[in-house]
């Protein structure tokens, strides 16, 4: 006969909300170190806009600071697309997705685990773009570099948010990267400049004072954006 203790034992344990978020970020993270495809590919892409950009705009020191700001995270906007669409084309594959929604996990640990995993792809684009946009553009990154990174931090959240929220409305479209495209950029345009205007800002040498309007922006929308992916995700992922 079975005791009490080893009948206990024998149940499921209870899986918490932080620990299916984290399920989720690790299978993500896990399948990126095995396969590069997503950081790599936005990578190289963001590189090639830099370079092109400084080629093409690039006059003197006198627009360095709009030239720069604009060459920075305009291509980090479109590696973050690309790199969104690669994310979701995984979960394409021999319906993936399908699996996660009918798994015991909730949709908000879900929409979580994706969107901290959207984040730490965007911020390893986000570290080779930035340093070679400061050597074309001479930006003296031990004096901006700290605050450019706090830019990145509180910018970088937000569209991770949108891309994991609207990107699920993406997985059983056929024109994927056009639909994600479309709805995207449109939402992400006053997080797009609000962090072009506290970069040029920055590199114009304004007080921090200054900046502080473009960081209110940003956490406005960070915050929408997460809160929004935390309630509507469900919504979005059966309906899709």
């Amino acid at each position: 006969m079975s005791s009490p203790g080893s009948l206990s034992s024998a149940l499921p344990r209870r899986v918490s909300w932080a620990e299916q978020t984290r399920i989720i970020l690790a299978k993500d993270v896990a399948i990126e170190l095995r396969t590069g495809e997503v950081v790599t590919t936005s990578a190289f892409f963001g590189f090639v806009i830099v370079i092109m950009s400084s080629i093409s705009f690039y006059d003197s020191d006198l627009t360095r600071a709009e030239v720069a700001s604009g060459s920075i995270w305009l291509p980090t906007a479109f590696a973050a697309v690309l790199s969104l669409s690669r994310t979701w084309q995984r979960e394409r594959q021999e319906r993936a997705f399908d699996g996660l929604l009918v798994s015991p996990l909730s949709y908000s640990a879900i929409f979580m685990g994706k969107a901290l995993g959207m984040f730490l792809f965007l911020l390893a684009v986000e570290a080779g773009v930035v340093p070679t946009a400061a050597l074309l553009f001479n930006i003296d990154l031990m004096r901006f570099g700290p605050t450019i990174l706090l830019i990145a931090l509180c910018a970088t959240p937000g569209i991770a948010a949108a891309g994991a929220l609207f990107g699920v409305m993406t997985v059983r479209t056929s024109a994927r990267d056009l639909v994600l495209a479309i709805v995207l950029f449109p939402l992400l345009s006053p997080t797009l400049m609000a962090v072009v205007g506290a970069t040029r800002d920055l590199l114009d040498g304004q007080p921090f004072d200054v900046l502080l309007g473009w960081f209110k922006v940003m956490w406005i929308f960070d915050l929408a954006f997460l809160a929004g992916g935390l309630s509507l995700f469900g919504p979005l992922a059966e309906s899709g």
